[in-house]
């Protein structure tokens, strides 16, 4: 026993530091902008712009990989990037909100958030992330969601939109999330994983790519249920989302003509990210997002995408509905109006 929980242990000191979760971490700048590499002109249409983007370490920062390498390596953009990775939404919101980055990539509700924070100065382009959140089992109890009536879920989140999600899907199955489950909360997903390493817990709900840390860790641990898919069978016209690339709207405005290039460059970014995972992953490692290692492993499960017009409309407004239902804080206290999503 006290061989596992030392393991357990290393486990936790592991992904914090590939998830690089820990306090005080900054921006970290990936290079300077690509001067003199646009291969657009005003002849295409519109004029190159010079955009400022942020990312978060994680799944949401992954299909810009293949962008941030070219623009870094002198390739020719469509505009001249300076891309800056950041440990926690809290570093880039304000940069967002000063004018010190023209775009990001921040969670779903997040986006929502900011555009009230800044009176409609916001706006979405794409989803760039589907759900990461699975259930893993020690066992082989659980095959449905309504396998999980009666049991204990470890789990991190509480009063976030993890919890919002599973109890949504919880209750959209005919469960009663209150009563019919005893969902142990965390404070942090290493706990989770942890409680299972002791056999305190033999269910928990995490996200990728801590899954794959956990299961290189615990190697008879399941993914038992996919939420995204799980999200998916309720048919309801929306999707389990985890992340977004927004923008100032006075950057958008100023130049449509480029965060449309743009958002064809980030669609191929994301193709080749999904079409060639070990390469990816590389990058991924080299950027300081995941560790490579993990990353490669993680890529498969962590639905990156680039989903825009009036399916991100559909698709988003539908999930910031579910978060409003279950906390209307969670999405800044108000709906976005249809201004908040670009192209649709």
């Amino acid at each position: 026993m006290m061989n596992r929980l030392k393991k357990a242990s290393a486990l936790v000191l592991a992904v914090l530091l590939t998830l690089a979760l820990a306090s005080g971490c900054g921006q970290k700048k990936t290079g300077a902008s690509s001067s003199g590499t646009a291969s657009a002109s005003p002849a295409d249409g519109f004029t190159p712009a010079q955009f400022r983007v942020g990312a978060l370490k994680g799944p949401t920062a992954m299909g810009l990989v293949k962008l941030m390498s070219d623009s870094d390596g002198g390739e020719k953009t469509a505009n001249s990037y300076t891309f800056s990775i950041s440990a926690s939404p809290d570093e880039i919101a304000p940069a967002l909100i000063k004018g010190e980055l023209d775009m990001a990539c921040v969670p779903a509700n997040l986006a929502a958030t900011l555009y009230q924070k800044t009176s409609g100065g916001v706006e979405v382009l794409a989803v760039n992330t589907l759900g990461v959140l699975y259930i893993v089992e020690n066992g082989n109890a659980v095959q449905s969601v309504k396998d999980l009536k009666g049991k204990t879920i470890a789990a991190s989140g509480k009063g976030a939109t993890p919890e919002f999600a599973l109890r949504h899907l919880l209750r959209e199955n005919g469960i009663n999330p209150d009563t019919d489950v005893a969902i142990d909360w965390k404070s942090e997903h290493a706990e989770c994983v942890s409680a299972l390493a002791s056999g305190a817990e033999t269910i928990a709900m995490l996200p990728q790519p801590f899954v794959t840390v956990a299961q290189a860790k615990l190697p008879d641990l399941r993914v038992a249920l996919d939420l995204t898919k799980e999200w998916e069978k309720l048919d309801s016209g929306s999707a389990l989302l985890t992340g977004v690339i927004v923008a100032r709207r006075e950057a958008v405005e100023s130049n449509p003509g480029a965060v449309d290039a743009f958002l064809k460059e980030y669609a191929a970014s994301v193709d080749w990210v999904n079409a060639h995972t070990a390469d990816a992953a590389k990058l991924i490692g080299q950027y300081d997002i995941v560790a490579a290692a993990v990353a490669e492993k993680a890529l498969p499960a962590c639905n990156i995408v680039c989903m825009t017009g009036d399916e991100l409309k559909t698709k988003l407004s539908g999930y910031l509905e579910v978060l409003y239902g279950e906390n209307p804080a969670s999405v800044g206290g108000v709906l976005p109006k249809d201004d908040f999503y670009y192209g649709a």
